[in-house]
């Protein structure tokens, strides 16, 4: 393959909703640009970018796919992004190497959920943003509708490049803004020039006159020139335009018809043109000998590559894919992996078109590219230079949201479950699980139930491990409200050497959060020192195994006070028993309760949404701690019980058209109601009964 420079490199991420067609533009590219030959389809399953099992029976978009095409001297790098919030990971990851978001609007529909999130995104990045207006010829669409929709909803810098000839089923081609020139589609996605048409012309100058405003706004001597004479020369507005887009102060619009191959070609000429290439930016911060230091970017500087995504596919081997920020890098040379201080060799280099590849023997700064297996990688990695040792800050993936119990069809898969389960969390940073070995269970979180979902069939297709996913198990607690003394003595002869244990423990309750204390208070040699830790041994486990529910106990102190031993017949094992006993049936007699995690949770939701919000969490016994503006959004502060949670964000999710998202971790534990006390201890019962029998 070609050797391309950083100036002859364009990074595009396609970003948007679920289904507004990143995936057919992305096709369409390819066949424009003679990439591929053959136009395929997402409901034939036939694209390029939806190679793998599940993205062909689902016809959607599940992980970041790696593309490229030749345009006008330059390479178009493109990462094509799932819509689905469930896979939201996938989109941070691309959106971190990329230099422009082309953010994809349905024309429909208008800007949705997932547009305005990847705008968000894209705004955390400093990223450069355009967006596209796919499916313009479908029935009904009206542009104006949906361009000031884009205004409303995203920002009023929004502009046009690109206005449409003829409307909706009735589509024919578009005003070139920066020419003002007509063209019309030909069949085959090729373009004709034709006179600008008189119902469009007014439209036109207006959408001319608003870009070069924007384009003198992004410099000051442009500025003074256009409010002295009014206007810019092709060269100026050219000047400004690229960098009104890289400043983020313009954000251009086109419209596309994916699926009939329309619009392709001009948008890449106008990326090619105009889009940031990687030199935009000149430097960026990372990390030395922990402390922050400055890198500049470019060709001639020392060697550094950042891993932003893990493909461990059946039949394709494990590729990491990264982007090249300073440096060269050669086919079959030594890199150092700065975050485990050990060398990685490059054996093969590959640009990707999905799951197709292409040799290549050098990589240059700004590239994006995959590297085939290596040692000891992983994703947000940093390779450089040995004598650099820098680390470019790791992603922020998402927190999972959601989360599902584990269990395998199979008895007996447990450590291959475990795994599987671990390569997978390798691949996809924003899953990951647990073994609790209080809740007997394998934990799963993740981003959604479409999210789980997927990972359960990738470990059946790559790993032939099937698993049912269930509601988790809740970790409640017990603890005591009152004081209380119990003494036991245990004694058993049965022929030979008795068993003698006799202690009286004193047990009160701790403030929340106090854990667990044991005070020796024994005087006079009444009980030997020896047999004092068995007795608190014997509480322990006493605690561990519960009084009422089957549950830990916490929060509580036991005094032992006083007992008596047998010279001969007393053993740790006796004080250990009698100590066991004397908790359980003291405990219960100080009026136990049960403890429920109670999480903390930030819910972040469009302001006509927040009524619908906060009753539901009122519905969920939650309490609202406060609210506060973000931006078009509220940030709703909130505490929930965790067994009122499970699958709560598909619940906000459907509550609020998809905007609405939310964190949520461990706060502290509260007590049960008494109704719902009583419900889980009278389940506690019927097991223990059953398993007696």
């Amino acid at each position: 393959m070609k050797e391309y420079l950083a100036d002859q490199i364009r990074n595009i991420g396609l970003v948007g909703h679920g289904s507004c067609g990143k995936t057919s533009l992305a096709e369409s590219i390819l066949f424009s640009t003679k990439a591929i030959q053959r136009l395929g389809k997402v409901d034939d399953g036939t694209t390029v970018s939806d190679h793998t099992e599940e993205e062909t029976r689902r016809k959607i978009s599940i992980s970041a796919t790696l593309l490229h095409a030749e345009h006008k001297g330059c390479k178009i790098n493109i990462i094509d992004m799932p819509g689905f919030a469930d896979f939201i990971g996938e989109v941070v990851a691309g959106l971190r190497v990329v230099d422009t978001a082309l953010i994809v609007v349905d024309a429909l529909s208008g800007p949705e959920s997932g547009t305005e999130y990847a705008f968000d995104l894209a705004e955390t990045y400093r990223c450069p943003a355009a967006f596209v207006v796919n499916k313009i010829e479908k029935e009904h669409v009206n542009f104006e509708a949906t361009l000031a929709k884009l205004h409303d909803n995203i920002s009023p810098r929004c502009l046009p490049v690109q206005i449409p000839i003829g409307e909706a089923l009735n589509f024919k081609g578009f005003v070139d803004i920066l020419k003002m020139k007509g063209f019309e589609y030909n069949a085959d996605g090729s373009t004709k020039e034709v006179p600008i048409p008189a119902d469009v012309s007014a439209k036109a100058n207006q959408a001319r006159e608003k870009l070069t405003e924007a384009a003198a706004e992004a410099d000051d001597a442009l500025l003074e020139k256009f409010f002295e004479a009014g206007e810019l020369s092709q060269e100026e507005l050219d000047k400004g335009l690229k960098a009104a887009i890289a400043k983020r102060v313009l954000f251009p619009v086109f419209i596309t018809a994916a699926t009939s191959n329309k619009g392709a070609i001009p948008l890449l000429d106008f990326a090619v043109a105009y889009f940031p290439d990687p030199t935009y930016i000149a430097e960026t911060n990372a990390l030395k000998d922990d402390k922050v230091v400055s890198i500049k970017l470019g060709e001639n500087e020392p060697l550094c590559v950042f891993l932003f995504k893990t493909v461990a596919e059946r039949h394709v081997g494990e590729l990491s894919l990264f982007r090249i920020y300073s440096g060269h890098l050669k086919s079959g040379e030594e890199v150092f992996n700065s975050n485990k201080r050990n060398t990685e060799k490059v054996a093969q280099m590959f640009s990707l078109n999905g799951k197709e590849r292409t040799d290549m023997p050098v990589v240059h700064a700004g590239d994006l590219g995959a590297f085939v297996k290596l040692k000891d990688a992983r994703t947000g990695y940093t390779l450089c230079s040995r004598n650099s040792g820098i680390i470019i800050p790791p992603i922020e993936f998402p927190v999972s949201t959601i989360e599902f119990a584990a269990q395998t069809a199979t008895k007996g898969e447990e450590d291959k479950l475990g795994a599987g389960l671990t390569a997978l969390s390798h691949e996809d940073p924003t899953f990951h699980y647990e073994i609790s070995p209080e809740l007997h269970q394998t934990i799963l979180h993740g981003q959604g139930e479409l999210h789980l979902d997927v990972i359960c069939k990738k470990l059946k297709a790559n790993y032939g491990i099937e698993v049912e996913l269930t509601q988790p198990k809740i970790a409640f607690r017990e603890t005591i409200t009152r004081k209380g003394e119990k003494a036991y003595r245990y004694k058993k002869q049965s022929g030979g050497r008795g068993q003698f244990g006799d202690v009286s423990i004193k047990i009160e309750p701790l403030p929340r959060g106090g854990g667990f204390e044991f005070v020796d208070a024994i005087t006079g040699g009444v009980i030997p020192a020896k047999f004092i830790p068995s007795v608190e041994k014997g509480v322990i486990e006493a605690m561990d195994r519960g009084v009422i529910s089957g549950n830990k106990v916490v929060d509580v102190r036991v005094t032992l006070f006083f007992g008596s031993y047998h010279t001969v017949d007393s053993s740790d094992m006796a004080f250990k028993i009698a100590g066991s006993i004397a908790f359980k049936e003291g405990a219960v007699e100080c009026n136990p309760i049960l403890l429920e995690p109670i999480y903390d949770l930030e819910i972040v939701v469009p302001d006509s949404h927040t009524g619908d919000v906060m009753g539901d969490m009122s519905s969920r016994r939650g309490k609202i701690l406060g609210m506060e503006p973000a931006g078009k959004y509220q940030r709703v502060k909130a505490q929930a019980p965790l067994s009122e949670l499970f699958k709560y964000a598909t619940s906000l999710r459907s509550m609020t058209g998809g905007r609405g998202r939310h964190t949520q971790k461990f706060g502290h534990y509260d007590p049960v109601p008494r109704e719902i006390t009583d419900k889980i201890v009278a389940e506690y019962e019927k097991q223990r009964t059953e398993e007696k029998h």
